[in-house]
């Protein structure tokens, strides 16, 4: 089958740009002929908060990946719409994540056509952005009303949809495990790699830096549970993206400044593996979210987890199995932490976590996404 997965790939970087990857390799290595049409401009300076939009290192191997949509040109719309159209493709996979970017892919799926005879089905990561903007609603509508099917990586965004769309042809399939940052290492080789002491014990917020991620509730969370572990470490590893000053502040603050190491950066894919192979837990203490990608790369590396009740972390922490569960409650995670170091749960986590990612594939991913197709092709 012919698929074509519009969204971002090399050289952008981030989560979205990972996950579409992840999953047009997947379609290729089963035989499908995909590639991905992606970004010439992504962002434009103004709206982007980080210091570059690009990833380094080598493209990914097997897949063609097209830099066709400039998000701001409405004339790379119309052009992206007429080259796919001269593809025939036999499936079009879509993400959608934020409304700024619904504007062009709404235009994009209008000019392929009513009468198209492909189905697009859009991969929704979030329909609600974290940070509301202007007209939010009027865009994600123009494009989900378009859409013929809908994948969702989170019950919560299966109920979202229903603010935009009544269309029945949607399913939730949870996240799959990252496969694509390498092996893990050993705990002493990445405690090289970063210049710190493996004796002691690590804990892990990774990735970019927002207000809604709620790294100012682990600070505090922090800062508590040090006084009854010894030798507790946090590591902060990601470019922030709004507030740097106030967060340096609060560890000042909190006499935090010989305990944490902050990494203000974003994070190369081939050092990915370090970080994790070096963390006893990975904490994400969001005040809002929908699912995170950060989970499955601790599934991936074998990392127990601690998120907050927000969204849909939930349905891939299951509590006191592969991690913890907490309120969005600076106490309630210190206790956690607490917990977890005090009475030994890292061998018990670490197990559940190796036979519990099996359920997060990215061949079952696959599978739901053409199961779909059939299905909007049995409606026309």
């Amino acid at each position: 089958m012919k698929i074509i997965c519009i969204g971002p790939g090399y050289p952008l970087r981030g989560g979205i740009s990972n996950f579409n990857t992840a999953l047009c390799r997947n379609f290729a290595s089963s035989g499908h002929d995909a590639s991905i049409v992606s970004y010439s401009l992504q962002y434009p300076g103004f709206l982007f908060p980080g210091t570059s939009q690009f990833e380094p290192g080598d493209p990914p191997q097997g897949i063609s990946i097209n830099r066709w949509i400039n998000s701001i040109n409405p004339f790379s719309w119309r052009k992206t719409a007429r080259r796919i159209r001269r593809q025939e493709p036999e499936l079009v996979i879509l993400h959608h994540w934020m409304p700024f970017i619904a504007m062009g892919l709404g235009s994009i799926v209008r000019r392929l056509g009513k009468k198209r005879n492909f189905p697009v089905i859009a991969v929704c990561h979030n329909v609600i952005p974290h940070e509301k903007q202007l007209g939010w609603k009027f865009l994600n509508r123009r494009l989900l009303k378009r859409c013929d099917g809908f994948i969702v990586l989170s019950r919560s965004v299966l109920d979202d949809l229903t603010i935009f769309t009544n269309n029945e042809l949607k399913v939730f399939v949870p996240h799959p495990v990252y496969d694509i940052f390498g092996d893990g290492v050993e705990r002493e080789e990445a405690g090289r790699y970063l210049g710190l002491d493996t004796s002691g014990k690590y804990l892990l917020f990774f990735g970019l830096i927002r207000k809604y991620k709620g790294l100012d509730l682990l600070l505090r969370a922090f800062a508590s549970a040090r006084q009854e572990i010894e030798g507790l470490k946090l590591i902060v590893a990601g470019e922030f993206y709004a507030g740097k000053e106030e967060y340096m502040e609060l560890i000042g603050k909190l006499g935090l400044n010989d305990s944490i190491l902050v990494r203000d950066q974003f994070i190369p894919a081939g050092e990915v593996k370090y970080y994790f192979s070096l963390a006893d837990l990975v904490v994400q203490p969001y005040k809002t979210a929908t699912q995170s990608g950060i989970s499955q790369i601790a599934y991936h590396f074998g990392n127990p987890m601690l998120v907050t009740d927000v969204g849909g972390l939930a349905e891939i922490v299951p509590h006191q199995k592969v991690g913890y569960v907490t309120p969005v409650d600076e106490k309630e995670i210190s206790n956690a932490i607490q917990d977890f170091f005090q009475n030994d749960r890292a061998g018990e986590f670490r197990k559940n976590v190796e036979a519990g990612k099996k359920r997060f594939t990215w061949d079952a991913m696959r599978e739901e996404i053409l199961q779909l197709a059939v299905r909007i092709n049995s409606t026309r």
